[in-house]
């Protein structure tokens, strides 16, 4: 039997403010540019090198990504599909996009695996909390797919919820802007950004780059959320260095 493929355990690297995150990723953060269908392999390739050199500095590294650039629930069950059943599709488009991001993570030479709340044994991992940690212990990057296993909930709770059950330092939400704002950068030439805001804050405003339930659960939980831009290089390693990137959602 070939033993198991398995990266070096990461050693501690005192520089790093965050040794253990959970990356939520966006679907359509793979599509590139054009914002489509799909995925676009120079786009996945540069995320993964991000990835991958976080990794080196020795960070115990899992994600949760979305399923949209594929199919969305939510948008089939508005067409007219029913609820549950659109989100099971969805579900199946995460499975995917995870598997697209383990073969470019170990074409990086980053051992990987992928655990679904829902079993496809054939090519995944079924999801259980101790061996995920075993996981992480071991120096493997983690990615969970098939959100929460459950209809109604978001990629975004499963992405607070597995934050929550591996004791993560912080939640990573990478998205298409610097941070959040206090109004919408793309119409509004003078919108400011925060460094900082609260979860009672975010909630309030209803800022929409994070469903309120999946806050609420961080919220509940002291669970800080950084949210940065994706597509700018580096900026993952400096956001797990401490370096003032994006925003950070937390108590106070």
């Amino acid at each position: 039997m070939t033993p198991s493929k398995s990266s070096p355990a990461p050693s501690e690297n005192p520089e790093l403010k965050y040794k253990r995150i959970v990356l939520k990723l966006s679907g359509e953060a793979l599509c590139g540019k054009t914002g489509g269908f799909g995925i676009e392999l120079e786009t996945l390739r540069a995320v993964t090198e991000d990835l991958a050199g976080v990794v080196a500095l020795g960070v115990q590294l899992s994600i949760v990504v979305g399923g949209g650039n594929i199919f969305r629930g939510l948008k089939g069950a508005s067409s007219g599909m029913d609820r549950a059943q659109s989100d099971y599709m969805g579900m199946l488009a995460t499975v995917i996009n995870a598997l697209a991001l383990q073969d470019q993570l170990e074409k990086q030479g980053v051992a990987t695996r992928v655990m679904t709340a829902i079993e496809i044994r054939e090519v995944a991992e079924p999801y259980i909390r101790r061996r995920a940690l075993r996981h992480l212990d071991n120096g493997r990057v983690v990615i969970f797919a098939a959100g929460t296993g459950s209809p109604y909930f978001s990629t975004d709770t499963a992405a607070a919820l597995r934050a929550m059950e591996v004791r993560a330092d912080a939640l990573f939400k990478a998205t298409k802007v610097e941070g959040i704002y206090d109004r919408d950068p793309a119409v509004h030439a003078d919108a400011k950004m925060f460094d900082r805001i609260t979860y009672d804050q975010f909630l309030a405003q209803k800022i929409g780059v994070m469903d309120s339930t999946a806050v609420t659960l961080c919220r509940e939980n002291k669970m800080p959320i950084k949210v940065f831009k994706l597509t700018t290089p580096g900026n993952i390693r400096r956001v797990c260095l401490g370096e003032q990137v994006g925003t950070v959602v937390t108590r106070d």
